[in-house]
């Protein structure tokens, strides 16, 4: 049977040849590009004058020299080994929790749903007090962040599966693991000695003090492989499926293979993270929003959320070390203030415009 297409209506009321309907390239969203690459140069620029500070102060054009390999033996020596590495960290941990709050909030399809609250980083620092109480090392404890969530991850999935997964139980389950991993988490506390406790209190409220290469390697090996995956293989499919899983299927997107993909690779991220720099809070939840008002743009905005993330982090480890001179803060101070302080404008925002 030979169908005929239907003239399309120019302006004017005019007849125009209709297109044929065509699976074309993928559109690139110019803004989103370039607030990207605005982020990515603003924490350039926060890294600089991260690594410039301190007991040895130097000038950013000094450092960007060192940085290059002109620098002198004593430069070298405290930018590349003392440095350099908590900054890279601060840049990973940052692009690492942003894109995995950003994968949760499209899976999920609310704007809450990040790992915070979803009990993923509950279960990371459980791995790691666990470690703590058994009296383990730096080492033994991120390897016990990273365990501790991909458990926790495989449990919530597991108890949210019903014939597929849907946002809507993954968000119950996971606010039901966060209450009960709370409260593990106190009891764990209780049962360290004094000076473990104290260092895991510090863990918990998350540090990027005295961190070196060793932190950076495994989140970076992670970062080379989720990333490619998630933005290039499975950011479109996404966005199809915040339209709805029914026109999702019909568009030939594997919706429940979709969902096991990203939701392996958004744990994996956020547990290596905090392996890396403990559970610093709110950024996994605070720079999706902020890519999403940046670029105007619908759906989920991957790549502007993880570029956003590692500019917020970066940005917020500055402040902690420069906000009280002779005293550094723990960056998940600032970021609790500042993310905290955006969710209370951002829910008073919602209520004005009548939507809560």
């Amino acid at each position: 049977m030979k169908t005929t297409e239907l003239p399309a209506v120019g302006r004017g009321g005019g007849v125009r040849a209709a297109r044929p309907a065509t699976a074309g390239p993928v559109t690139v969203r110019w803004r989103s590009l370039a607030v990207g690459a605005g982020c990515l140069l603003l924490a350039f620029v926060f890294g600089v004058l991260a690594v410039g500070g301190g007991d040895y102060p130097m000038s950013p054009s000094d450092v960007v020299r060192t940085i290059l390999g002109g620098g002198s033996p004593a430069e070298n020596f405290i930018v590349h080994e003392l440095r350099l590495p908590r900054v890279v960290t601060a840049l990973l941990v940052g692009a690492a929790l942003a894109l995995g709050g950003a994968i949760f909030q499209s899976l999920v399809r609310n704007p809450l749903g990040s790992p915070d609250l979803l009990g993923f980083t509950q279960g990371s620092a459980a791995g790691a007090l666990l470690v703590v109480v058994a009296g383990g090392g730096s080492a033994a404890l991120a390897g016990g962040a990273v365990l501790g969530g991909v458990v926790t991850g495989v449990v919530i999935y597991a108890l949210a599966w019903r014939g597929g997964l849907h946002g809507h139980r993954l968000v119950l389950v996971g606010i039901g693991a966060t209450a009960i991993l709370t409260g593990v988490n106190g009891y764990l506390l209780t049962r360290g000695r004094l000076m473990e406790a104290a260092r895991a209190m510090l863990w918990l409220t998350g540090s990027l003090d005295g961190r070196g290469w060793e932190d950076v390697f495994p989140l970076l090996a992670a970062m080379a492989v989720a990333v490619p995956v998630v933005l290039l293989g499975c950011a479109r499919p996404l966005a199809i499926t915040e339209m709805g899983d029914d026109l999702a299927r019909g568009l030939g997107v594997r919706v429940q293979g979709l969902r096991l993909t990203l939701v392996a690779a958004a744990v994996l991220l956020t547990s290596l993270a905090a392996a890396a720099a403990g559970p610093v809070s709110f950024v996994a939840l605070t720079a999706p929003h902020l890519a999403r008002r940046m670029t105007g743009a619908p759906g989920p905005n991957l790549l502007a959320a993880t570029c956003t993330g590692a500019a917020l982090l970066t940005g917020a480890d500055l402040a902690a070390q420069r906000l009280f001179a002779g005293h550094q803060l723990p960056v998940g101070v600032v970021t609790g203030v500042l993310g905290g302080g955006y969710l209370v404008w951002l829910l008073a925002a919602q209520r004005k415009a009548g939507r809560i």
